[in-house]
């Protein structure tokens, strides 16, 4: 059965590329479909109405009991190293529906994630759990508010059926929404499994759909590499910027044009901590904090060897070009992330002694345990509570004034920049709990409150104070789990 529905918009130039990239699948239905929550505003980004999604047809279809008009269901075929090891993987719980057509002419993926089993399920059910899917859709869209690229996340419907992992759970498909689903592990399924005709092919439409820009380049697949450098080293110094710990950094969890994919055992930072890990099997921490830009650098380092038949016949020219791409990263990366910190710090212009200043604040936070966001904030808005904590603070405080006076700016300038650029609340990880808990159990109410605060992380509203505590001291390390 098909909807009929306007404001569907679909596309499908993914299936233009060899059939080895993808098989075709329909969702598999599921027993009573209940919606939990909806993204007004990115249904109305999407053209499509937020009314007609919310009702029974328009659940029917975000739980993949009906396709919309011109969809073409494909699971994608991708591999992958997981933890530094390769691996053929692809999607074993998501269905990519098609490309919506923005009103804005933009082109965007719909994936249905928890859609029932494919080829690629390897022995699992296909299905997804309401708490995780709920979790991506909370952490997703405080990663858009904050400014940080993100695939985004349009609804989550309940199944009505029990998913079975250490416990039973209520089942659930989230309606995903992302520029594309290329991953470097996209090519690294073509580099090992098909011909250097398909990875061409591959290259190509990745070209020709995001980076149109780059087909009149003399070398249109070392200037790929170059994109996909540049926008890698913006996204994880954004990830750095706001304390993110991503949690699992495969390849086949990194988007080719540069956009955060895959929430799962993911969180933000409390105390600030480099060695911070949240995911209960990164047991090395291989994906720590302070381990994400060189694990970013060793991802495309792998996407850049996909690519080394396609820079150059000559396997040696092109294994140099590609290393001078890479070598690029670590500049690029800590220009952005010291960018950001200048802001942070309320600094508009640059002077050679800002790394350090920088470096020595982080270094008191990690003696002292502080809160990474907010201590910022107490930075900010000239409060005690995170800056009272630090006996050795007043020495970094007066440099940290000498360097402001400095700068041909006022005060209110200053403050203002820093506001800017810190934000008043991140998805504190207790509080993504207590919401999870209680949608669950049937209350989406504090979940949607919550949500309303994420929504202007830079306002600094009054109605977001009471999501900005951190989490009470416990002995305990908060640990997060990918959901599958």
């Amino acid at each position: 059965m098909k909807a009929s529905t306007p404001g569907w918009a679909l596309v499908n130039s993914y299936l233009k590329l060899p059939e080895q990239f993808y098989s075709r699948q329909e969702p598999t239905p599921v027993k009573s479909p209940k919606l939990i929550i909806c993204n007004k505003q990115a249904a109305a980004e999407l053209g499509l109405e937020f009314n007609y999604l919310t009702s029974a047809e328009g659940v029917a279809i975000l739980s993949g009991n009906i396709k919309p008009p011109n969809a073409a269901p494909i699971a994608q075929a991708y591999a992958g190293h997981q933890f530094g090891y390769f691996t053929m993987l692809g999607d074993g719980r998501a269905l990519l529906l098609g490309e919506q057509l923005k009103p804005s002419g933009e082109r965007v993926d719909i994936q249905l994630k928890g859609s029932g089993r494919t080829p690629y399920s390897r022995g699992g059910d296909g299905r997804a759990a309401l708490g995780p899917m709920l979790r991506e859709y909370i952490i997703s869209e405080a990663m858009h508010a904050l400014n940080i690229p993100t695939t985004r996340s349009l609804a989550v419907v309940a199944t009505g059926e029990p998913v079975y992992r250490e416990t039973t759970l209520k089942g659930a498909v989230l309606t995903r929404l992302a520029k594309s689903h290329i991953r470097v592990g996209t090519f690294e399924f073509a580099a090992y499994m098909l011909s250097v005709n398909e990875l061409k092919k591959l290259a190509d439409y990745t070209i020709s759909r995001h980076f149109p820009d780059l087909l009149t380049d003399n070398r249109p697949y070392l200037a790929l590499l170059r994109e996909a450098v540049n926008r890698q080293a913006l996204l994880i110094s954004k990830w750095q910027l706001a304390g993110f710990i991503h949690g699992v950094m495969n390849t086949d969890n990194m988007s080719i044009c540069g956009e955060t994919i895959d929430y799962g055992p993911c969180a933000f930072m409390d105390e600030y901590d480099p060695k911070t890990v949240f995911s209960s099997i990164d047991t090395y921490g291989r994906y720590a904090y302070n381990n994400q830009p060189k694990i970013a650098q060793w991802n495309l380092a792998r996407f850049a060897e996909t690519l080394l038949p396609l820079i150059d016949n000559d396997a040696k020219t092109a294994k140099g070009y590609a290393q001078a791409e890479l070598s690029r990263f670590s500049g690029i990366f800590n220009e952005y992330w010291l960018r950001g910190m200048r802001l942070k710090l309320g600094l508009a212009n640059e002077e050679a002694g800002d790394k350090a200043l920088v470096e020595l604040l982080l270094e008191l936070m990690q003696k002292y345990r502080a809160d990474y966001t907010n201590t910022f904030l107490s930075l900010t808005f000239g409060t005690i509570e995170e800056i009272n904590k630090m006996a050795d603070f007043e020495e970094w405080y007066m440099q940290w004034q000498s360097r402001l006076r400095r700068q041909n700016t006022t005060e209110a300038s200053c403050r203002e920049l820093m506001k800017q650029n810190n934000p008043a609340l991140i998805p504190r990880n207790h509080i993504v709990e207590e919401a999870l808990i209680k949608a669950e159990a049937g209350d989406i109410s504090y979940m949607k409150g919550f949500l309303k605060a994420l929504r202007t992380p830079y306002a600094h509203l009054e109605m977001q104070a009471e999501y900005t505590l951190p989490a009470p001291k416990t002995d305990m390390a908060y640990k997060t789990f990918c959901g599958t």
